[in-house]
């Protein structure tokens, strides 16, 4: 099996300032095998994703012996735990399920429009833990995109005010549509593509609804995905049940917004032209929208798990390894395979967060803290990440950066490792050396329309002005070539994300994730015995907040 050098790694010589020219550390191991990080990690995947653990739905049975796994695997490696005074892991997330039970048509003013019937033409839902939401009469207007990004010139709601009304937006952002480079990003999503950030500016702007315009291309994904799932939502369980949200949000066809459209002797088409536009100005649709919303609330806990090594000279500074430990849990209605096992998504980035913490566990202290944070109900809405990001264990503006771990790669090694959101921050420089050591090569995500980057948890950090790497083995296999590993990619896709499919294969070939494991412990290590600040490049949106921070670290 062929050997690299560590050492010549940890000996590259570094010109310009680290926040440009990340330095690099000694590292303890002289020479080490490029497949073998941790011997253990196929046990942890395998356990993780067992039958047993029912699929490690939050609040279960399957939580209960996830929880206890890795809490004794923390214990017994000796990290501190979040909870020093009661020796516990555990960071309680509040959560509330939210299950409606009658939606109404969407209905007009104008009757010419006719109704709106749901999950047909409509998705829509309230965000507030109210049994009964009813939106009466609210003008709807059409703005645009739905966005105001300073950064990049652009202010959908300039000159608007909204309260009262539902605001029409499209999905994605004006870059991906314009196919412009000069434009946002180009055809790669930026934050303000998202749906949740539209929901969230709708918000801010005081909306009373949102409803955003469906499209398979920039949404990356078809009308089923939204209409064909569970109604079922999740949120945090938050004291002010939410009332600082709109009172509806949703989704309506293409289709339907034409038939808005015309309404003001227009089309989908034509008002996405030109709400491209610079000068856009919103648009009044002459028409106002009714709908009811009632639901169910069920108030559960589910925790984070967190375990740290504390640095020896900088303690507050920390550097954070994070993945989820949740999946879908079980589907008791069905006479097949009931079990959603996740042993991709996301027992693989569990176990190895757990890799890690147990190799550092071995090392030489450090000089920063490093925080391994297993986070639950990302499958509910990266609710987990989101309440650590809101209540984390040490300063944000004291953490240095963030590695995640969401679907590791089981196909065997790879020459390329995909970095998702490519282009984003200075941590892409220490990959791409460390990278090059194992005679493997730095390649962006190969649809970075998608938005992939804001669909982790990592993302809810990455909004705290953390810089964070979202990287992981790609498709061009080491024996077998770049159409294979996209093969594999597809096949799992199809056939076994959030699905009972996904489950463990002794047959696996891990030599992949050992790779990868190397390449997220070097980075860390490095982080951990330095000074450098990394930050994200410039125009990227999450600058500023890391930048407003900087005295913080001081």
């Amino acid at each position: 099996m062929r050997k690299f050098s560590v050492l010549a790694a940890s000996l590259l010589i570094v010109a310009c300032s680290p926040a440009s020219e990340p330095e690099t550390s000694m590292h303890p191991q002289m020479e080490v095998d490029p497949y073998s990080f941790n011997e253990n990690y196929r046990e942890y995947l395998a356990t993780l994703s067992s039958d047993e653990f029912e699929g490690r739905a939050p609040a279960s049975k399957g939580e209960e012996l996830t929880v206890a796994f890795i809490e004794n695997k923390f214990r017994n490696w000796g990290l501190k735990p979040y909870d020093g005074e009661a020796n516990s892991y555990r960071q309680e997330v509040p959560l509330v399920k939210m299950t409606p039970y009658s939606v109404s048509e969407m209905n007009f003013s104008d009757s010419d429009l006719g109704a709106f019937s749901y999950k047909q033409d409509m998705m829509a839902w309230s965000p507030r833990v109210q049994e009964e939401v009813s939106l009466e009469g609210s003008e709807m207007v059409f703005a645009g995109y739905g966005i105001v990004a300073p950064e990049f010139g652009w202010d959908d709601y300039q000159g608007l005010d909204v309260e009262g009304k539902t605001v029409v937006v499209l999905v994605n952002d004006p870059g991906y549509d314009s196919g412009d480079e000069e434009v946002f990003n180009g055809r790669a999503m930026t934050y303000y593509g998202r749906w949740t950030y539209k929901f969230e500016e709708a918000a801010r702007q005081g909306a009373a609804g949102i409803i955003v315009i469906h499209e398979t291309g920039p949404a990356g994904y078809g009308w089923g995905v939204i209409a064909g799932g569970s109604p079922v939502r999740f949120d945090l369980a938050r004291d002010n049940k939410n009332m600082d949200r709109t009172q509806i949000e949703g989704w309506i066809t293409q289709e339907a917004a034409d038939k808005l459209f015309a309404r003001v002797g227009s089309s989908y088409e034509e008002m996405r032209e030109q709400a491209q536009q610079p000068d856009f100005a919103p648009v009044a649709l002459n028409t106002a929208m009714s709908i009811t919303v009632k639901s169910d609330f069920e108030y559960l806990s589910s925790p984070n798990l967190i375990g740290f090594i504390e640095g020896s000279e900088r303690p507050e500074e920390h550097i954070i390894y994070m993945a989820h430990w949740d999946h879908l849990g079980m589907n008791p209605i069905t006479s097949d395979d009931q079990i959603y096992n996740g042993a991709q998504d996301n027992a693989s980035g569990t176990a190895g967060v757990m890799a890690l913490a147990e190799f550092f566990a071995s090392q030489p202290q450090p000089e920063r803290s490093v925080v391994f944070v297993l986070v639950t109900a990302e499958e509910r809405g990266l609710l987990g990440s989101n309440w650590y990001a809101n209540n984390p264990m040490l300063p944000l503006s004291k953490a240095v950066a963030g590695i995640n771990m969401d679907v590791l790669n089981v196909y065997g090694p790879m020459k390329d490792m995909v970095v998702v959101g490519y282009g984003n921050s200075e941590l892409e420089e220490y990959l791409a050396r460390y990278v090059e050591q194992q005679d493997r090569y730095v390649a962006p995500e190969p649809t970075p329309e998608a938005g992939s980057f804001y669909r982790s948890d990592h993302f809810n950090l990455a909004k705290r002005g953390v810089p964070m790497l979202y990287a992981k083995g790609g498709n061009d296999h080491v024996e077998f070539g770049v159409e294979y590993g996209k093969e594999k990619r597809a096949e799992y896709v199809q056939v076994a994300y959030h699905k009972p499919a996904d489950e463990y294969d002794p047959e696996w070939d891990l030599r992949g994730v050992q790779q990868d494991l190397w390449l997220y412990y070097w980075i860390g290590n490095e982080l951990a015995n330095s000074e450098a600040w990394p930050n994200w490049y410039e125009g990227n949106e999450f600058r500023a907040i890391r930048d407003a921070t900087a005295e913080e670290r001081q």
